[in-house]
């Protein structure tokens, strides 16, 4: 399987399981025990096609390339890392942009901070050497998508 295709599998898997969860609570406030079933299987519909357009806009061969050769010239590189421990934090923007998506980062810091630990793999960046990879993570995935989601105008 190729990354573009692995990608738009996690993509849509993803969407799809906040989508019906999403529609799952929807559905319950409205319709009791028959709006939840309904609002999870339109829910998941709707959350597959979100997930899938990211997917479709971000080849993620074209994203790791991307930042590998340019992630030295950044402000925030420091000389004693390595690709092996920022590339992790791209990754990690990329991967939560989905899950927050229509939240600005700056509103979500302190969650994504919360779950680096965990996220960061075999990468030795903490939460405040990683921020700067991870946000630039997320905003190349907001600038490749039609319109502004979060409205901070990227």
């Amino acid at each position: 399987m190729s990354d573009i295709k692995k990608d738009h599998s996690i993509g849509e898997g993803t969407g799809a399981g906040a989508g019906a969860i999403a529609g799952a609570v929807a559905g319950t406030a409205i319709g009791g025990p028959v709006g939840t079933a309904v609002g999870a299987v339109v829910g998941a519909i709707a959350g597959a096609k979100t997930g899938g357009a990211i997917a479709e806009a971000v080849n993620p061969t074209e994203y790791r390339d991307h930042f590998q050769k340019s992630y030295t010239t950044a402000s925030y590189y420091n000389a004693d890392r390595n690709w092996n421990d920022y590339g992790p934090a791209y990754q990690y923007g990329y991967q939560n942009y989905d899950k927050y998506r229509g939240q600005r980062f700056e509103d979500v810091e302190d969650k994504l901070a919360g779950e680096w630990n965990q996220a960061r793999a075999e990468s030795r960046l903490a939460w405040n050497e990683a921020k700067g990879a991870v946000k630039d993570g997320w905003h190349y995935i907001e600038r490749a998508l039609p319109g502004d989601a979060d409205r901070d105008g990227r």
